[in-house]
């Protein structure tokens, strides 16, 4: 029974009038909603706003290194520190590694780029910011649903965006409703905000529908895989930042990874790859396990123990990809849109700001008795803000990088050292790149396979023990929330001709082939695993999987990350 036929059924569905919806209760979207409040309560004026989030409660799908620049924080609360915002340990040191198969090389902190130092910056769990975010938005008036997601959208009959539908519940896997089926709810709103993260299912059809991207480059991603360890007391340095580039990856794919110190013996372990990547039988969660065992970094996490694990996509193509961000009745904002900057490593403060400079813009709207219509002000707010400056310094940074690792470190020092250096704001010259991330695999044939090692279970994990360290859950008897356009394409092209890459680039054993009596293989997908990290719906080379948001709640649960 498909939705439509259980609105006719047990509809109509109830609605909700708000004066603004958010879809997202990460950086962007809660302070989008707290400048909102901020400012009605600066003007004396009624407004309501609301927060949709499919997580159990905020911070629960939140997932970043994390190191925050803590400028557009300190804008939208001047006193954080005093209301006890959770930023707690600063940073103390940089170190900047590259890593041969045996050994590292350390960059002097002289030329070292600006947008690899992190003095003034803070190590944070962006889990509990959001937290503490959530807590001030909802003591200013803020509605949060957790445990709902933004599942369709609305248009009124002028084709504006009128507002999100949450997700149906009690639906079983062959789609009909069980004891428990509750019709989702219409959410109506004069202006409504995308805050979904990296590859929004909502946002990414805004940005067909409307066109957004047109004369853009395609939009770059990355996969962020992340651990968090309890390392012993003398290995431990607060405040202490490493990255690092090089092996395990080889010279033409871009990543690296960070190794942060938190407080109380704790160390936050992440590894980046680019998904322009062109070998599939590369694995990005195996890369990240080999990069543990390299001599000048096993020595940290040995005797350690480690607590828990997750991954999600990172919106990495910057400036030159950001698309339009404005459409009737809405507008993307953080990463939705993708104001991540990849060469600071950093996207935190960008989503709050932009999700300030958004909410600004809906403000004046509303109090002007508008809706439905464009918010025009926003993106010429984001231009003459300090974001988009620096943004503009980094908008060669992952082109450079898809040329190879030499030319982009070169480059990254040309235009991030060298160029401010001689005042130049930006460099005078612009790097386009033509090619989505899922065209960039070659067949099989024409790569070489990558033997992994076996995982240890003490240093290096399989998938399974993983997942089940990021307390991921989803009620099985549900429909499943990734789909096959057609489900002959993963053995039929998939496996022929990229020996199946959905078995290696999801870093939670989600998609798996398996041998049937009758000896042909068949896809197998495990969605309880779903980490909602959304690669799939990116990396696929057919565009055959799309994403949708599960039953809301379901999905992780990280507590520290």
């Amino acid at each position: 029974m498909k939705p439509d036929r259980l609105v006719e059924k047990y509809g109509p569905r109830e609605s909700m009038e708000f004066d603004v919806v958010i879809v997202g209760a990460g950086p962007a979207g809660l302070a989008a909603a707290i400048r909102l409040s901020q400012l009605a309560r600066q003007q004396q004026k009624e407004l309501s706003v609301c927060v949709l989030d499919k997580g159990s409660e905020p911070g629960a799908h939140i997932l970043s290194g994390a190191i925050m620049d803590p400028r557009a924080l300190s804008e939208l609360f001047p006193d954080w520190q005093s209301l006890g915002a959770p930023l707690h340990q600063s940073v103390t040191g940089d170190k900047f590694l590259f890593l041969s198969a045996r050994g590292s090389r350390k960059t002097p902190n002289f030329l070292l780029p600006d947008c690899f130092k992190n003095h003034g910056n803070f190590i944070v769990s962006l889990g509990d910011v959001c937290k503490w975010l959530a807590t001030q938005a909802e003591q200013l008036g803020v509605d949060i649903f957790s445990g709902f997601s933004g599942a369709e959208l609305l248009y009124d009959p002028q084709g504006a965006v009128r507002g999100v539908v949450t997700g149906n519940m009690g639906i079983d896997k062959n789609g009909e409703p069980t004891e428990h089926f509750q019709l989702g709810m219409e959410l109506h709103a004069k202006y409504t905000l995308f805050a979904e993260g990296a590859r929004g299912h909502l946002g990414k059809q805004l940005i067909a529908h409307y066109h957004l991207d047109e004369g853009k480059d395609p939009q770059s991603y990355a996969i962020g895989l992340k651990e968090l360890w309890e390392v012993t007391p003398e290995k431990h340095q607060p405040g202490s930042v490493i990255h690092t580039s090089g092996w395990p990856l080889d010279a033409h794919t871009y990543g690296g990874s960070f190794i942060y110190h938190l407080a109380d013996n704790k160390v936050a372990v992440g590894f980046v790859v680019g998904l322009d990547y062109t070998n599939p039988w590369l694995s990005p969660f195996e890369e990240f396990q080999r990069f543990k065992t390299h001599p000048s970094i096993r020595a940290l996490f040995e005797g350690g123990r480690r607590l828990e694990y997750g991954a999600r996509a990172i919106t990495a193509g910057g400036l030159l990809s950001l698309p339009k961000t404005v459409f009737p009745g809405g507008a993307l904002i953080g990463c939705d849109a993708g104001y991540l900057n990849a060469s600071r490593i950093k996207g935190s403060h960008a989503a709050i700001k932009s999700g300030m400079l958004c909410a600004e813009a809906a403000f004046d709207a509303v109090i002007e008795g508008r809706q439905q219509d464009l918010l025009s002000s926003y993106p010429l707010a984001f231009r003459q803000s300090w974001l988009y400056s620096e943004l503009q310094q980094a908008k060669n940074f992952k082109q450079w990088f898809k040329k190879g690792r030499g030319i982009g470190a070169l480059m990254t020092g040309i235009e991030q050292w060298l160029l401010p250096r001689l005042r130049v704001n930006a460099p005078p010259w612009t790097v386009h790149h033509s090619l989505p991330d899922h065209m960039a695999l070659k067949p099989a044939a024409e790569c070489t396979k990558i033997d992994y090692p076996k995982a240890d279970g003490i240093l290096t994990f399989d998938r399974l023990s993983s997942v089940f360290i990021s307390n991921t859950n989803h009620e099985e008897n549900q429909p499943a929330h990734l789909r096959l356009t057609d489900p002959l394409i993963p053995t039929q092209v998939n496996l022929n001709i990229f020996a199946g890459p959905e078995s290696r680039y999801c870093p939670a054993g989600v998609y798996e082939f398996v041998e049937q009596t009758e000896g042909s293989p068949s896809l197998q997908i495990n969605a309880q695993n779903c980490l909602h990290c959304k690669v799939c719906d990116i990396k696929d080379p057919t565009q055959n999987i799309t994403w949708i948001p599960p039953e809301g709640g379901g999905g992780p649960n990280y507590s520290r990350m």
